[in-house]
């Protein structure tokens, strides 16, 4: 099927099961044995978990509490930020070897655009390849990678053959690749919409292919739009190799669920002095203040107020977080509280040249 928009050659890599990894790296004591980096304790969160882990059924953003039930064997260890940053510095140096064109995601995740890349290969499979085994001679440790003519399906192939391979997704192979995807593995859809996709019988992409832009937009709202574009191979998002960032957040998790607006207060004040620090390293203010609860039965709620001038003190921001707070009466005992400020002032800052060309749909491919 020939696409009536600019195709290109993106590499989507991402790390396997990254923070655990370079633990077990760290200390060969762990390899082979289930892994959780995270807190084990009454309040701890799994951050992340070893291949081993998984197959018990540990993932990341469960309780630590609850991954001991499903692994009674599982080795909890303190996550060290300044380790995993150090990798990733090495890894992302290793990605402008072949492309300035670099997008990170996260530490462990980046966009690779490599139409045209400093090697001069024709090949985005082979450059994947090499690359992946550039990340394993240089830290010891192993990638995925996904390859197609965009973003989305990039990241969706990066997920087929983990761990330590990779996908490509050729032009002539996208849409019989989304047909036959289940839904779940469709980038942004969610457990709850996948649910809400399975209720209205959409379970694989050609289900979703016959469902029309009205109705998708009627169950879907906004995204609805999205996910008819994307089961078509249609994702005109570009590897932005300066991503401007959009809110800085800070947040914390109580050993003990709080109840007391006194004592949720005294918190805010914490986390308000934190943000304000975040927001000076980072020379930033914005407009928009979230106010972020998790309760104890871990259902969240967010409450925002956008005001007419750019603030960064941390007397401001506590001020509107409260107003946010009292705005409706906790429903529940709270286990976490976060202030985020959004609307920024670093977009007209960090605006930079586009320095991607437009590439013709009669590009030879050669993945």
């Amino acid at each position: 099927m020939p696409f009536n928009f600019p195709l290109r050659k993106i590499i989507h890599v991402d790390m396997d099961a990254f923070y655990a990894s370079v633990e077990q790296l760290d200390n060969p004591e762990l390899k082979g044995k289930p892994v959780a980096v995270g807190g084990g304790g009454k309040r701890g969160v799994v951050s992340a978990a070893s291949y081993e882990a998984r197959v018990f059924g540990v993932r990341s953003a469960i309780s630590g509490t609850v991954a001991r039930k499903r692994c009674p064997e599982l080795i909890f260890v303190k996550p060290r930020f300044d380790r995993y940053k150090e990798i990733s510095k090495q890894i992302r140096k290793i990605f402008y070897e072949y492309t300035d064109l670099v997008e990170p995601l996260s530490l462990d995740e980046a966009y690779l655009d490599v139409t045209e890349n400093k090697k001069g290969v024709l090949s985005a499979s082979l450059l994947a390849e090499e690359i992946r085994e550039r990340i394993f001679q240089k830290t010891g440790l192993t990638a995925s990678a996904g390859i197609s003519i965009n973003k989305f399906i990039a990241k969706v192939a990066s997920d087929y053959n983990k761990p330590n391979g990779q996908k490509t997704v050729n032009p002539e192979e996208v849409i019989p690749f989304l047909e036959g995807l289940d839904i779940r593995k469709f980038y942004g859809v969610g457990k709850v919409t996948a649910e809400k996709m399975y209720q209205l019988g959409i379970f694989e992409g050609h289900d979703l292919k016959h469902k029309t832009v009205e109705y998708l937009t009627t169950h879907f709202g906004k995204s609805g739009a999205y996910y008819y574009n994307v089961v078509r191979g249609i994702h005109l998002s570009e590897v932005k190799p300066n991503r401007i960032q959009k809110s800085i957040a800070a947040e914390r998790t109580f050993f003990d669920n709080i109840t007391s607006e006194i004592y949720m207060l005294e918190k805010l004040e914490h986390i308000a002095e934190e943000l304000e620090k975040r927001l000076k390293r980072s020379k930033i203010s914005g407009k928009t203040i979230t106010l972020k609860i998790k309760y104890s039965d871990f259902t969240q709620q967010t409450r925002s107020k956008t005001i007419q001038y750019f603030i960064s003190d941390k007397h401001l921001i506590l001020e509107t977080a409260k107003k946010l707070l009292f705005q409706e009466k906790p429903k529940n005992s709270v286990r976490l509280l976060g202030i985020s400020l959004g609307n920024l002032n670093n977009v007209a800052k960090k605006e930079t040249e586009k320095i991607q060309k437009s590439v013709s749909v009669q590009l030879k491919f050669e993945f």
